[in-house]
């Protein structure tokens, strides 16, 4: 088995990831199905942070341009990320895996506050860390607090999930002409305007160096391999 490249993962999932074929809310299959994609990546040896949406529950953005104020949007979402994150942890623990989830707004009787020391002092026992509640402040999405936790907690690489395998210049499931991008600095994902991220977790990554590594989520395994072809100089 080789030997992966990165000790300490973030792995950003979206709350879509959750939906299976449903319009919305949770699909228990899919939730248990990434647990034990995770699982593989603690056989690894692979210390795991993961920072998940809530946009299969409650949207913000998309509130708040309906007419919704958007700090009172974007703090439902929150909760929406933090109902995510229990049921992934709920999965998790079926399988055996010890996690703890840390949220960014204060709920007590179900996760435990977010605090970045005590954040590495779980990871270091062997826990996955699942933050929720993105970084606690509206206006700023989950994959900027994804850039934010990885530098916090210093994370070697992020992992970030999609439908797709990798960075193209156009979504692929709407034009059979979408060019696939091998590798790509950060400025080049801004001055294109990619959608793999927002500019400003973008901007996160790019100004402390984090790489960030997209796949597809779908396919079975796929964590686990990105992570060994990196480890042998291969994307």
């Amino acid at each position: 088995m080789k030997k992966p490249k990165y000790k300490r993962v973030l792995l950003k999932l979206s709350g879509e990831a959750l939906l299976g074929k449903r319009e919305y809310g949770i699909d228990p299959k899919i939730v248990e199905s990434i647990a034990s994609e995770i699982k593989e990546l603690k056989k690894l040896g692979i210390e795991v942070v993961i920072v998940i949406g809530g946009g299969n529950i409650f949207r913000g953005y998309t509130a708040s341009v309906a007419g919704m104020d958007r700090a009172t949007a974007d703090y439902m979402g929150m909760i929406a990320t933090v109902m995510n994150a229990l049921a992934l942890q709920e999965a998790l623990e079926k399988i055996k895996e010890q996690v703890r989830v840390l949220s960014a707004i204060s709920i007590p009787q179900v996760a435990e506050p977010y605090i970045r020391r005590r954040a590495i002092r779980h990871l270091e026992k062997g826990r996955i860390v699942i933050c929720a509640a993105g970084s606690g402040n509206p206006y700023f999405s989950t994959d900027t607090a994804a850039a934010l936790r990885a530098l916090e907690i210093g994370c070697d690489v992020i992992l970030k999930a999609t439908k797709v395998g990798g960075i193209y210049d156009k979504d692929p499931q709407k034009f059979k002409d979408a060019k696939l991008f091998k590798k790509l600095n950060y400025l080049d994902i801004l001055n294109n305007g990619l959608k793999v991220m927002d500019s400003t977790a973008v901007s996160l990554c790019m100004d402390n160096k984090l790489p960030l590594v997209v796949f597809n989520l779908l396919e079975k395994g796929n964590i686990k391999k990105r992570l060994q072809r990196m480890g042998s100089g291969r994307l």
